[in-house]
């Protein structure tokens, strides 16, 4: 595991939210000095003179000697993670933010190796970079000037027709025009351009703020709906069925982007369930999507840079529902992100978490972002299960295969694990991805302590 390091130089925090300075600070804004520092300089030793065959065969030795240490310690990229060097607010003064960035990795590692090491360099929005770094490394990097932080790059996990009407959002209420020039940037899994949510009849072309891009592609395309389109993979590793474009290979971006800013859509239903108008919380705004989740999750790296580019764009608010763990908030990079788009007047809502309802279970708890927790809804979709004792019971769930009144056998999760690929009833009873024996639950009904 990897070690986080936060540097010890005094911080200023001022009382209010709205002033308040989370960076390393020296001066009157609460900025810290953001420093280069020169090469360190190597002065070649005079050559011991040569006395004998046997003191130029020690000699030889002792080289040889230290060059195989200086081997046996040099760190290849193989050895590095990679780290988020976190600094802080961007200077506006700075002639060139990743060139700061690329000297301070040749400080630490080497004059070759620095630039290959750099993965992203922060410079849009606020300042810092992800790189490739051993935890010695990052330890020495964490100590340099103007560093706020530094931890390891981490991956976190993503976290109905009828909500707004439940919340008393009216569909009713009157619109303004102001709201099609309002854009919601969505960092989550990509989006489906196609559905009807995000359709841009009646759309007039983007508004005049918007410096953002679309990254279009083969299979994808934008529209004056959806305004702009970017993807983010630093790790550069795709799995093989990772859709290389903005466009959504999980889901979950499209129903948070419509939940946010979806069109009104009529008679929308699932398999015929919960049938009526689809819409989200302001139909009328414009998306920008910033796709940085993936079928293995999302990177600290690729969320940090999403909201850099996403802040300099021109986004108005910020929807993101993903969340690892409660960090502090120099080593959280929704919080650092959100901070920043709070500086630029920019509104982050994020997701509470899928935990709950117990105790201390949130997730995105930085005090300048709203985090947004489900509690309950007034409708729920019912099943009934009859057993071969002609038993029925009734339970919440959604079926929409016709059973074509024949029985079935059945089999807890639990006791059917695919044990081939050490798969437990620990896991198998949750439905683990591959975690069932394939052979002992085919054509049965599987019990499980919650679904596939």
């Amino acid at each position: 595991m990897g070690v986080s390091f936060t540097t010890k130089r005094p911080l200023k925090l001022k009382p209010r939210i709205s002033s308040l300075i989370i960076w390393n600070s020296i001066d009157a804004d609460g900025r810290g000095p953001r420093v280069a520092k020169h090469a360190p300089k190597f002065i070649a030793e005079p050559e011991p003179p040569m006395a004998s065959k046997t003191s130029s065969l020690s000699w030889l030795l002792l080289l040889s000697l230290a060059t195989i240490l200086f081997v046996g310690h040099s760190a290849s990229q193989n050895d590095r993670k990679a780290y988020i060097v976190y600094m802080g607010e961007r200077r506006q003064d700075e002639v060139s933010t990743s060139s700061l960035h690329t000297s301070m990795l040749q400080e630490v590692i080497d004059s070759n190796t620095g630039p290959e090491s750099l993965l992203y360099s922060f410079k849009r929005s606020f300042n810092g970079f992800t790189a490739k770094l051993t935890e010695e490394e990052a330890q020495k990097m964490a100590g340099m000037d103007g560093v706020v932080s530094v931890f390891p790059n981490k991956q976190n996990k993503l976290h109905t027709t009828r909500s707004w009407d439940f919340l008393g959002f009216s569909q009713q209420v009157e619109r303004t025009t102001v709201e099609s020039d309002i854009i919601v940037g969505v960092l989550d899994s990509g989006i489906w351009p196609e559905s009807d949510s995000f359709s841009d009849k009646g759309f007039g072309p983007s508004p005049s703020k918007w410096k953002g891009t679309c990254r279009a592609s083969t299979n994808f395309t934008c529209n004056n709906k959806i305004i702009g389109a970017q993807y983010y993979r630093s790790s550069g590793v795709f799995l093989e069925n990772d859709i290389r474009s903005p466009r959504d290979s999980d889901g979950h971006g499209t129903h948070t982007a419509s939940i946010a800013a979806g069109n009104v859509v009529n008679m929308a239903s699932v398999q015929g369930l919960g049938s009526g108008t689809a819409r989200g919380g302001v139909p009328s705004a414009r998306i920008a999507v910033y796709k940085v989740c993936w079928l293995d999750g999302c990177s600290d790296a690729d969320i940090l840079a999403a909201f850099d580019d996403a802040i300099a764009d021109g986004v108005d608010l910020i929807s993101i529902s993903i969340g690892g763990t409660a960090d502090s908030y120099f080593k959280n990079t929704i919080a650092i992100g959100a901070f920043h788009a709070m500086r630029n007047g920019i509104l982050t809502s994020n997701s509470a978490g899928n935990r709950g309802p117990g105790l201390a279970t949130l997730t995105n708890i930085s005090p300048w972002s709203l985090s947004v927790a489900a509690s309950a809804i007034d409708r729920k979709f019912f099943t009934e299960v009859q057993l071969g004792n002609n038993k029925i019971y009734e339970g919440v769930s959604i079926n929409t295969f016709d059973l074509k009144n024949e029985m079935y056998p059945i089999v807890y999760g639990g006791d059917a694990p695919n044990t081939t690929v050490g798969s437990q009833g620990s896991y198998s009873r949750y439905c683990l991805p591959n975690s069932l024996d394939q052979n002992l639950v085919k054509g049965k009904i599987v019990a499980l302590v919650q679904s596939c």
